[in-house]
């Protein structure tokens, strides 16, 4: 069983509470983030909660912790739990309100930790399908809990045989998918969105190791030019860098993981050994 931080205090999962009155009940207000453990410690904590920071900023939530609470908190969980790798939630809900609608200042704090899942070895291997779905998230820089829009897309994604969605905008243009990033390789160029998106730290890792590899934009790039690209692939705390070889129903290119995608691929996991 595992061990939860809840609002102050250590519990066991199945006695975690929060009253009914907290806004991420009634109003789905509050922020999270998501990182995991590599060899047991935390990838990346310190650009996790800065993001957790950011996100509670932009949508009008005080935090009463600082940085190094959290960061020890963290670490604290971690230590009550014996999981090897582990997914390590962190949300900030937005607390008890006097009218049931607006942030009074009390937000709660709660960290959450669970297995790392194995994902199938054929995603990195033979590429997975993914489908497009027309949504804007109304503050994209945000980490919000509230995600109706990404449950509903992934369960049409599920029901076409696709590990995930991609946020296509009313322009057409390709945003990010309900849990990763999407980047494609068009030309001799790497491209991936710059805008009206959730900045993913594992992305901010692919263009760290991309630097010197490839030439790099960060621009727009529609639905259709997605399709016609050389190679895709998404990436995301608990997936890494996975590649894409369908989109709704169009295959790109030959259908199969590109030699630029799989040698990404291995920096990566250099890089994740070395940590």
């Amino acid at each position: 069983m595992a061990i939860y931080y809840i609002d102050g205090k250590f519990v066991p999962a199945e006695k975690a509470v929060i009253p009914v009155d907290d806004l991420a009940i009634l109003r789905g207000i509050g922020v999270f983030d998501l990182l995991r453990t590599y060899d047991g410690r935390p990838y990346f904590l310190d650009a996790h909660i800065d993001r957790l920071e950011t996100s509670a900023q932009k949508i009008g939530l005080t935090l009463p912790w600082s940085h190094a609470d959290i960061v020890r908190v963290v670490e604290q969980t971690l230590a009550k739990n014996d999981i090897p790798e582990a997914n390590i939630r962190i949300v900030v809900t937005g607390g008890s309100s006097t009218d049931f609608m607006t942030p009074s200042g009390n937000p709660r704090l709660l960290v959450l930790v669970s297995p790392v899942p194995r994902l199938p070895d054929h995603w990195y291997t033979k590429g997975v399908k993914i489908i497009s779905w027309e949504v804007e998230r109304p503050i994209p820089g945000a980490k919000s809990i509230d995600y109706i829009s990404a449950s509903l897309a992934l369960k049409k994604a599920a029901a076409e045989g696709a590990i995930e969605a991609l946020y296509i905008d009313r322009n057409g243009l390709a945003l990010e998918c309900t849990t990763s990033n999407i980047f494609a390789f068009v030309g001799d160029r790497l491209v991936t969105p710059g805008r009206g998106i959730l900045s993913g730290v594992t992305r901010k890792v692919v263009l760290e190791l991309a630097q010197g590899l490839f030439a790099i934009d960060l621009r727009d790039i529609s639905r259709t030019e997605l399709l016609a690209a050389d190679e895709v692939f998404i990436t995301g705390t608990s997936k890494g860098l996975v590649p894409v070889v369908q989109v709704d129903d169009g295959v790109i290119a030959d259908g199969r993981p590109g030699q630029r995608t799989r040698q990404l691929m291995a920096e990566m996991k250099r890089h994740t050994e070395k940590r």
